[in-house]
Parts: C-alpha cells; structure tokens; sequence
C-alpha cells in the first residue's frame, strides 16, 4: 500500500508528465566558455581584483593588488592567472613586475552573455 501526501496530486494515466520545451539556444561550445568565464568569477577575491582592474586607466601592478587584499602574492598571481586564462585580464610585464589590465572586448561580452543565457 503506498502512502500519499494529502496535498500533493497524483495525475491519473491520461495525464501528460511534460510540455515540449525547446531546445538549447547556447551552443555546447559557448556554454563551455561561458561556464569558465562564470567559474572564473566564482571567487569574492577575483571579483573584487577585477573590480580594481576595470576601475583603473592604466594597467596595475601586481605589487600594487596585494597590497590591496589580505592574502601573499602568490595568492593574488593565482587569481590573476585564473583571470588571465578565461582572458577577463591581460597581463604584460615591465623588468620584473607583471602589469594587468582588464580586457574590454571580455567585458563587453559579458552581459549578452547573459542575455543569451537567460533569453532575455
């Protein structure tokens, strides 16, 4: 004997379990790139190091960033690799410090990224 919760309604055989959805309008290609690009900003500390980056004219130092965050700098060279790798950042070094400045056209992206997501 099966027990039945009061509220819930069990649908009888002439009922149908599911409509007819479309199909995905991402490709499996841009989902993949999407989902590191969301990956990538997963992070409090990336967000607010991209946040630093996109709100600064010239490209920053990496010496500059971990003076700005509670963590070494190996910590922040991780999150601006994670960075750099999904092309949010690019880096160019100068003698012996690396300098990072945000990519705009990544940026750009972003938002009709998420547009296409959300089909909005």
């Amino acid at each position: 004997m099966t027990a039945t919760h009061p509220m819930i309604a069990i649908p009888g055989p002439a009922a149908s379990c599911c409509d007819t959805v479309a199909s995905p309008a991402v490709s499996a290609e841009q989902a993949e790139t999407w989902a590191r690009w969301f990956k990538a900003l997963a992070d409090p500390t990336r967000i607010r190091i991209l946040n630093v980056l996109a709100r600064s004219v010239e490209p920053v130092c990496v010496c500059e960033l971990v003076d700005l965050f509670p963590l070494g700098q190996p910590a922040i060279s991780h999150h601006l690799k994670v960075l750099r790798d999904t092309r949010f950042v690019f880096a160019e070094r100068r003698g012996t410090f690396m300098y990072y400045q945000v990519n705009q056209s990544c940026l750009a992206e972003f938002p009709e990224a998420a547009r296409q997501i959300l089909n909005s």
